[in-house]
């Protein structure tokens, strides 16, 4: 009976909004976690527009991966559904708005660090290229 129904209320949905309730439910399946971590589709309009809620960050990047998005969500309905992507720049729902992530220790990397910037005569640059080491390995966490 289940069947039955589904085949009788696919079209249905379709037209009325499935696609999006579709998309909600295995969105992690389909463009993948890190993805999914950062987007939520919002809405799904007319011509097959995608309306994605984005985190800013990663807007400019998700722009130019928008055709493989568009190519994942397709396969996944086997027909093509959506065309385009309209990003939208806002924190998605379940993601916090503030990341607490503290910076890795680099108790262990404290040493080969010191060994590789000794050589750099230049104070200011020496200490500018250590923050950039440190910030660059905490991004890693």
């Amino acid at each position: 009976m289940g069947v039955a129904v589904a085949a009788l209320a696919a079209p249905i949905l379709v037209k009325r909004g499935g696609v999006l309730a579709r998309l909600r439910v295995d969105w992690s399946a389909i463009v993948g976690p890190e993805w999914a971590a950062w987007t939520w589709p919002a809405a799904f309009g007319r011509e097959g527009a995608l309306k994605l809620l984005s985190v800013p960050t990663a807007a400019l990047e998700l722009q130019h991966r928008a055709p493989l998005l568009i190519e994942r969500i397709n396969l996944y309905f086997g027909r093509s559904a959506v065309n385009r992507l309209v990003l939208v720049q806002a924190i998605p729902p379940f993601v916090s708005e503030t990341d607490n992530r503290s910076p890795r220790s680099l108790d262990g990397d404290t040493g080969a660090f010191e060994d590789r910037l000794s050589g750099i005569a230049d104070p200011a640059l020496r200490g500018a290229l250590g923050r950039l080491a440190r910030a660059v390995s905490a991004v890693g966490d």
